[in-house]
């Protein structure tokens, strides 16, 4: 018997969404804008509905510390039983929203994550790459073929890991790294001697990071 041939069509709606902290600078409705902003993805343990996890690291941990933090901070909570990577078109649209309701200076958007927040900043900004002006992967890395950050060829990416990560092996930054610069990227990589999984408290306890973000622009 020959084989049928057939055709099946479907639209497929997901719903999604993304409770998150917004941080607006000092100033901010008083002084013109627009305002540069950080985009900050977290790591896996703070996934779920409660967003006072994501005060535990990175960004919202010193915006917390810091209420004069000079960048308006955009940091969304992935959803429980979800991975960054798979929620780029979420993460985007979200994106898209806060720029187009505050004052946020389009040509100064920096991404940056945390372990599968790295992973997330990763396929975010290779997926869009003319949305931000540079990217920070901390212990990060991504699924698939490495020639997919080829997309990051023209922003600026300054990734961080520690050599002693027991939990995402430093090659995985380095071998992203490495795809990026042999095809002329902007990229440089900081490497901790000493450090484990946790490569991000130094790094964004460290004032030279805001200083070159600032200096990036699209």
């Amino acid at each position: 018997m020959p084989q049928q041939v057939g055709r099946f069509e479907t639209d497929i709606v997901r719903h999604v969404t993304l409770n998150y902290l917004l941080h607006l600078p000092p100033g901010y409705g008083e002084v013109e804008g627009p305002w540069p902003m950080i985009y900050f993805l977290h790591g896996a343990g703070e996934r779920g509905d409660d967003v006072t996890k994501l005060l535990k690291h990175g960004i919202p941990k010193i915006v917390e510390r810091d209420p004069d933090f000079p960048f308006i901070a955009l940091s969304p909570q992935c959803p429980e039983g979800s991975w960054w990577p798979l929620e780029v078109e979420a993460l985007y649209r979200l994106l898209e929203e806060i720029v187009a309701r505050y004052e946020v200076d389009e040509r100064r958007i920096y991404l940056t994550g945390i372990s599968m927040g790295g992973f997330g900043s990763w396929r975010l900004g290779s997926a869009h790459p003319d949305r931000f002006a540079a990217v920070v992967p901390i212990c990060g890395g991504m699924e698939g073929p490495a020639r997919q950050v080829h997309t990051l060829k023209d922003v600026p990416v300054w990734a961080f890991h520690g050599a002693k990560d027991p939990t995402v092996p430093l090659a995985q930054s380095e071998r992203l790294v490495e795809a990026l610069d042999a095809c002329g990227g902007n990229v440089r990589l900081t490497v901790y001697p000493e450090a484990a999984h946790d490569s991000w408290t130094e790094t964004y306890d460290n004032p030279d990071l805001y200083r070159w973000l600032l200096a990036q622009s699209r």
